[in-house]
């Protein structure tokens, strides 16, 4: 990249952002704190308004802003792209807003990259299994937006929550902490102040949501990313080391679902294909072996063959 281009970058990169590091930018670009000093001190005497604090970063001052940004053909299909993702695995609210948003980039690309848009768009596709079950007809996915906007000005959520296992709603206010997507479903991690402690609630049992008024001090709560670590930290704890052999044709029929189940290595030894895992519950890997019949043989941990065994006997008096 060449300097002009950088100098360009940069100033993007310090509009998206309220403080921007200087070991951000140079992380960014590969280049060394010095030549991020010079890029900056060029940008200010070009008439800038770059602002420093010692030991925070850069800041625009308040007001400035680019005259719309010009998008290469690399860039649009990439947003493309990211819009028919939305379509799939976000919810109406966020759809909608992205939507709007890219009818705004739209609005500002040239000519020839509106034309590469529209040739793309009916040749990129991104599907998604949905079951049709009443459940997901009765809860849509509709509070992503609002959840968004409680996270970011750190506002408390009223919610009228559906436990499909207790098949019972409750009314909590929580305070969130975070928002992931895992296993085809958007999950809420937030402090329950009914239960005085985490939980992880299913966005699409969510029946109601309001934001309310009053906030709380996001300093005082774990970040996602620790609590995620917390949950990986304590599934490790109890979880098992598995090793199966499974017959060379029927690997065919395996092909996602080994990674479902948590996948480490697998390798061919004559008409085998050995497997390992990592699982946490046994009785649910027993399960799923139990369809490839006399196919499959577990090489370790004795406790699956165990498992094994107890699935067949119950199912034998069941059947028999």
């Amino acid at each position: 990249m060449n300097r002009i281009d950088r100098l360009t970058a940069i100033l993007i990169q310090l509009q998206g952002k309220k403080i921007v590091k200087a070991s951000e930018i140079a992380d960014r670009f590969n280049i060394s704190l010095r030549t991020v000093y010079r890029d900056v001190k060029a940008l200010q005497e070009a008439g800038v308004p770059i602002g420093a604090e010692a030991g925070t970063g850069y800041y625009i001052v308040e007001g400035y802003h680019l005259p719309p940004v010009m998008f290469s053909k690399e860039e649009a299909a990439a947003l493309l792209t990211g819009e028919k993702l939305m379509e799939q695995f976000s919810d109406h609210s966020n759809r909608k807003q992205f939507s709007l948003a890219m009818e705004k980039i739209r609005s500002v690309l040239r000519g020839t990259e509106k034309d590469y848009l529209e040739s793309l768009d009916e040749n990129i596709a991104v599907l998604r299994f949905r079951p049709s079950t009443a459940n997901a007809t009765e809860f849509p996915n509709r509070f992503l937006t609002d959840i968004q906007q409680a996270l970011g000005m750190n506002q408390v959520i009223s919610m009228e929550y559906f436990s499909f296992q207790e098949e019972v709603a409750t009314r909590r206010e929580v305070e969130p902490v975070g928002i992931f997507h895992s296993s085809a479903n958007w999950h809420l991690i937030a402090f329950c102040r009914l239960r005085q402690g985490y939980r992880d609630f299913r966005v699409d049992r969510i029946r109601k949501l309001t934001v309310l008024p009053a906030t709380y001090k996001k300093d005082k709560h774990l970040s996602l990313q620790d609590y995620l670590e917390q949950q990986r930290s304590r599934q490790n704890e109890n979880t098992y080391l598995i090793k199966i052999a499974l017959d060379n044709d029927v690997m065919r029929y395996v092909r996602e679902q080994k990674y479902y189940f948590g996948l480490m290595e697998e390798k061919v030894v004559g008409n085998k294909t050995e497997l390992t895992f990592l699982q946490s519950s046994l009785n649910y890997f027993a399960r799923w072996l139990i369809m490839f019949g006399n196919r499959v043989d577990v090489l370790q941990p004795q406790e699956l063959k165990t498992a094994i065994g107890d699935l067949i006997t119950e199912l034998h008096g069941h059947y028999l």
